[in-house]
């Protein structure tokens, strides 16, 4: 099958193309640029439009529909950080055998201390969605020497990275045994000697520093405990920097839950999206890289609209335009060892989404679709 949009604005992960013509042949993008050649089977106009990678929402928990719902709002991968392995199973097979879902990768199981976050939320669920999680499941690490053993287990199950959990509640107004220095070193070193990533869960700015110190790759969420006009949040950032950590961002999630106080997630304290806003800025001043991620669950906020949501936020927050849509597409992708995808070039996987107008310049305009490709799958809308 050959595809071919012609005349198109084309945002292609890092720059703006004013017009193009892109080709799609089969799964692969096979040209950005003139669409002379054979006969394309299908074509789309895409005037006045613009035409970007494929979404990558790079902090999510998957659950039956996560994925079909993300894909229906052009998030075409989704970076799981946290999905036990009875769920896990079943979403990787639906991700890989079909292609009107998004496509998945998971850390599956993360590490915490006995009895850690977040543990304290399952009681919370019984009797929703999610009422089937057991804490009993769960691999609790407490003990450095026993860290070798849980980063197997993970690559048992077949995590793409690993996460870890420092949150000894503070921020939740709660009291929760939390991961040690000691062991957090411990688990990232052996999960580099196995070649995983390390993604920290960490929203304090003490408990960045334990994260830091231990070697991470990424934080999962940006600190919330810091006033945004405190020097110690510009140092910080600045030491991320300088260790080359990447950040997500889940700004929308501090937003939804603190506007909102979901009693079935994290019980943000007041304040904590405000000093969300503030740590990001100081981040982006400090020119660390920065991934979209929404920390979507089935409650809020949601899988798909939540990315959108996260885009509107960055710019908010003073990201341009396209240094939002890069944080969505081809940042989490280099972050993450996705080579294949997350941006628009010859011989890359055709995840695409055609959008009505300009996000380059309106950052809303991620909201008006019209087309969504995944593997070079045209999806109905």
């Amino acid at each position: 099958m050959r595809t071919l949009i012609r005349d198109v604005r084309v945002f292609d992960g890092e720059r703006t193309i004013a017009t193009a013509d892109v080709v799609i042949e089969d799964d692969l993008i096979a040209a950005v640029g003139a669409g002379g050649g054979r006969p394309a089977d299908v074509e789309v106009d895409g005037t006045g439009r613009t035409l970007l990678p494929g979404l990558i929402d790079a902090h999510t928990h998957v659950f039956d529909g996560s994925l079909a719902q993300a894909l229906q709002y052009g998030i075409t991968t989704e970076l799981d950080m946290f999905c036990l392995p009875q769920i896990l199973e079943g979403q990787r097979r639906l991700a890989a055998d079909n292609d009107d879902v998004a496509d998945l990768r998971s850390a599956g199981t993360l590490a915490t201390a006995p009895g850690g976050h977040p543990t304290q939320l399952l009681a919370a669920l019984a009797g929703t969605v999610l009422s089937g999680l057991d804490a009993a499941a769960i691999d609790f690490v407490s003990d450095p020497a026993q860290a070798p053993a849980f980063v197997q287990a993970r690559l048992a199950e077949g995590a793409d990275y690993l996460k870890i959990v420092i949150d000894d509640g503070t921020v939740h107004g709660a009291d929760l045994p939390v991961m040690t220095a000691d062991i957090a070193a411990a688990l990232v070193t052996a999960a580099h000697e196995a070649g995983l990533r390390v993604v920290a869960h960490a929203i304090t700015a003490p408990e960045v520093e334990i994260a830091l110190d231990a070697g991470v790759d990424g934080l999962a969420h940006v600190w919330t405990d810091l006033a945004p006009d405190d020097p110690a949040s510009q140092r910080l950032a600045e030491r991320v920097h300088a260790q080359g950590v990447f950040v997500v961002t889940t700004l929308a999630y501090f937003e939804a839950i603190t506007a909102h106080h979901v009693e079935t997630a994290d019980c943000a304290r007041p304040g904590s999206s405000v000093n969300a806003v503030g740590a990001l800025r100081a981040l982006h001043r400090a020119g660390v890289p920065l991934l979209a991620g929404t920390d979507a669950t089935p409650f809020v906020p949601a899988h798909g609209a939540g990315m959108h949501r996260e885009l509107e936020l960055l710019t908010e927050a003073g990201l341009s335009a396209e240094e939002a849509l890069a944080a969505a597409t081809s940042l989490p992708a280099h972050h993450f060892g996705l080579a294949d995808r997350g941006r628009i070039a010859p011989g890359l996987r055709a995840d695409l989404v055609l959008v009505e107008g300009d996000p380059t310049r309106d950052i809303t305009a991620t909201g008006s679709i019209a087309e969504v490709w995944r593997r070079g799958a045209r999806q109905i809308r």
